[in-house]
């Protein structure tokens, strides 16, 4: 490593969303980053599980990556006893904000996993800690990092499919978030069975929690329909069914239909589907053309009565040194150079004021306007 690259010392906050594995094993990677310490938040409910993805597996594991990492039992201790760099926070959705506020207030550059709040107001506060103490605030998304969302984006924008009018987003098969057989980003082996009363003790059942499949999938559609057509949604009809799940109280199927200035976006969450069946996306449709991702490529369908996809394009991959969260959050440190859009706050802020339109609208039972983000950005 080069005398003149600086060393980040690196905490971790809250285990509850095992996608923190994957984010600890990237920044672990990075040969400027050195994992100082770590601490779980206290959950709603103590957890009854230690599987594949529960929050004291994901935490042993984190653990596990690097030599002489400090744990404790409570953040705040852990903030007030190191200095730390950058943070990366994985507690349950809806204390994303309050754990944002407490970094700001150290001057910690942070990192939390999708979706960025379970509300617009949430992202608003974390937003406006972030800006008032000049540090980054980021959120990753797993699927930023599939090589075909840079490809349908460009296809897009080139017209290759006309005017996009309609996006269309559903989830893959899943069972719910700790299902026996899951794999997670940064999994080596699949979580195990979980009892009623198992499932029940975890967040993401919990709906004060921040849980539910709405917040959990429709959260993709959310932000990558955004991105694609461009444009800020309008307004939102949502609905949610527990239809599965009787051990709690979040939902475990939801729908979204998001209204655009000239488009349409249908957006699907279930952790209840054995198998998809078809492609499940997403799928952008366009005034002279299709474009369908399946598996790990983009397929455009631009002749009318031709079945076959017309062109098959691979994924675009990002160029050396972005092909990380961890590389693209560091340049951005210590660059300012802009991260990927989904990585970045705007993006992220029409994304949570779509699923809040969601939320709110499935509580009414009637379409809700779309709120826009008011908070400055830093």
């Amino acid at each position: 490593m080069a005398e003149s690259q600086k060393t980040y010392r690196l905490g971790v906050i809250g285990f509850a969303h095992m996608h923190v594995n994957e984010l600890v094993a990237q920044f672990v990677a990075h040969e400027q980053v050195n994992l100082i310490a770590c601490a779980d938040t206290v959950p709603n409910v103590p957890s009854l599980t230690a599987v594949e993805g529960s929050r004291t597996a994901n935490l042993k594991r984190a653990l596990a990556s690097a030599e002489n990492v400090v744990t404790y039992a409570d953040y705040r201790e852990m903030l007030e006893d190191q200095d730390l760099d950058i943070v990366i926070f994985c507690p349950e959705i809806s204390r994303h904000a309050e754990v944002a506020e407490a970094l700001a207030a150290h001057g910690i550059h942070m990192l939390t996993e999708k979706p960025m709040a379970a509300s617009l107001g949430d992202a608003e506060r974390m937003v406006h800690a972030a800006g008032n103490a000049g540090v980054t605030l980021m959120v990753n998304w797993p699927i930023t990092w599939r090589p075909w969302v840079l490809t349908v984006k460009d296809l897009i924008d080139a017209g290759e499919i006309g005017t996009p009018w309609e996006f269309k987003w559903r989830n893959g098969p899943s069972l719910g978030p700790l299902a026996a057989g899951s794999l997670h980003p940064g999994d080596t082996v699949v979580s195990g069975a979980l009892s009623e009363a198992e499932k029940a003790a975890e967040w993401w059942h919990q709906a004060d929690a921040g849980g539910g499949a709405l917040l959990d999938y429709c959260c993709y559609g959310a932000c990558l329909s955004t991105w694609f057509l461009g444009q800020q949604a309008i307004s939102a009809q949502g609905m949610k069914a527990n239809l599965l799940s009787p051990f709690g109280d979040a939902e475990d199927n939801a729908a979204m239909l998001v209204r655009f200035p000239d488009a349409l976006a249908i957006l699907e969450a279930t952790w209840t589907t054995f198998h998809a069946g078809v492609p499940h996306g997403p799928i952008v449709f366009g005034t002279h053309g299709t474009i369908v991702v399946d598996g790990t490529v983009a397929k455009v369908f631009a002749e009318r009565d031709n079945p076959e996809a017309t062109t098959i394009y691979e994924g675009e991959p990002f160029g050396a040194g972005r092909a990380t969260i961890a590389e693209q959050f560091i340049r951005h440190v210590e660059t300012g150079e802009s991260p990927h859009p989904t990585l970045d706050l705007p993006l992220n802020l029409a994304a949570t004021a779509i699923l809040d339109a969601g939320i709110r609208s499935a509580a009414s039972g009637k379409s809700e306007n779309i709120e826009t983000a008011t908070v400055a950005l830093p």
